[in-house]
């Protein structure tokens, strides 16, 4: 005897809701939610000028940053929701944190521009790729990860400046902004060229 469309339809849904809640309590995706929890404590502490305080639970969200992904690749929880959780809860810690620390004057406002400019510029591309060849899959490069890896140690020596002003501290704090500058324009431009390529590659299939 066979199930009614409405009982049919009840199961799918109860069995969808169940792999979200699964993929939602996956250790990496856990990890993931506490970093952008950690997100709003980190901007009110750098506004309060704790800069210790501020430094240590940045120390914290980039631990989980790089243990998410280990977890997921060791155990095996690689999931649709990560791979659209992780690089939001990135986005939204590291832009929230380029904001509020120009917004106290710690950091070159150029340097928010210029990063802030290129991510909109690729979120602008993805989009018009969508739209003209119905792809969706744009992961990070290595130009890309060496990006985001230069801002997180932006941003942790700026707060480090903040509590000691060794020379060292200070050096490494310019050479960071540095190369925060660089990979952000140059993996910019190698993201253009991709789309570009995408582009062509789906005219030439098309015709």
């Amino acid at each position: 005897m066979s199930s009614s469309p409405d009982v049919t339809s009840l199961n799918i849904q109860t069995m969808s809701r169940s792999r979200h809640r699964s993929a939602l309590r996956s250790a990496p995706n856990l990890l993931t939610l506490l970093r952008i929890c950690l997100t709003p404590l980190l901007v009110g502490a750098v506004l309060e000028h704790r800069y210790a305080l501020a430094f240590a639970l940045f120390a914290i969200a980039a631990c989980t940053d790089a243990m998410d992904g280990l977890l997921a690749r060791w155990l095996r929880q690689r999931t649709l929701l990560g791979q659209y959780l992780d690089p939001a809860a990135d986005k939204l810690l590291l832009s929230s944190l380029f904001v509020v620390l120009t917004m106290q004057g710690l950091l070159d406002p150029r340097v928010t521009v210029i990063v802030f400019g290129r991510d909109l510029g690729m979120s602008l591309a993805a989009w018009i790729v969508y739209r003209l060849v119905n792809v969706r899959d744009f992961r990070p490069t290595r130009l890309g990860k060496a990006n985001s890896f230069s801002q997180v140690i932006s941003i942790g020596m700026i707060l480090l400046s903040q509590i000691d002003s060794k020379p060292w501290i200070i050096l490494g704090r310019q050479t960071a902004l540095e190369a925060t500058v660089f990979f952000t324009v140059v993996s910019g431009f190698h993201y253009a060229w991709v789309v570009s390529e995408r582009i062509g590659t789906a005219a030439e299939e098309k015709q």
